[in-house]
């Protein structure tokens, strides 16, 4: 199902048939670094984790984390949208890309247009974001769509860097 469109990608729910590029994505360097091994290193295992993460997010929040394909020809390239942790008052927004999509403006154009999309179809009052406190670069780019830092917070034995920002 697609949820939104820009001038150069779209963004839609995850699909069992996403497995390959989730398990790609989730495997990356950069990912397991600033966001997490989330142990997944099978296609199966990659299925499973759409199930539990994205379709049930779809389902019990109205929202997730969506593929961000590029419109010219549904290459898949990442993943954008908002997640619901027990641990945050509100949802946050998230984003990844493969490496070879960084540097383009891709995760920008995506972004601002997953906080148009909160605000606009999901009514969202307030969105928060986290990184890990050396994740400069997610930093900044959430300082350009509009979030500020708020504190550094603990999550399980993480020290995180916590941004909100009221749509």
């Amino acid at each position: 199902m697609k949820i939104l469109e820009t001038e150069r990608l779209t963004l839609r729910e995850v699909m069992d048939d996403d497995a390959g590029f989730v398990l790609d994505l989730l495997n990356q360097p950069s990912f397991k670094k600033f966001i997490g091994d989330r142990g997944v290193r099978t296609v199966e295992q990659a299925r499973e984790y759409i199930e539990t993460r994205f379709t049930n997010s779809y389902r019990d929040n109205g929202f997730g984390l969506y593929l961000i394909n590029m419109r010219a020809d549904e290459t898949p390239i990442g993943l954008c949208g908002f997640v619901r942790r027990d641990a945050l008052t509100d949802p946050d927004v998230g984003f990844a890309l493969l490496p070879q999509y960084e540097k383009n403006g891709y995760a920008y154009e995506s972004a601002v247009a997953i906080m148009q999309y909160g605000r606009e179809t999901l009514g969202l009052p307030r969105v928060l974001a986290i990184t890990t406190v050396d994740n400069d670069r997610s930093g900044k780019l959430l300082k350009k769509i509009g979030f500020a830092f708020d504190r550094e917070i603990e999550i399980g034995d993480e020290v995180l860097r916590l941004f909100s920002c009221k749509l």
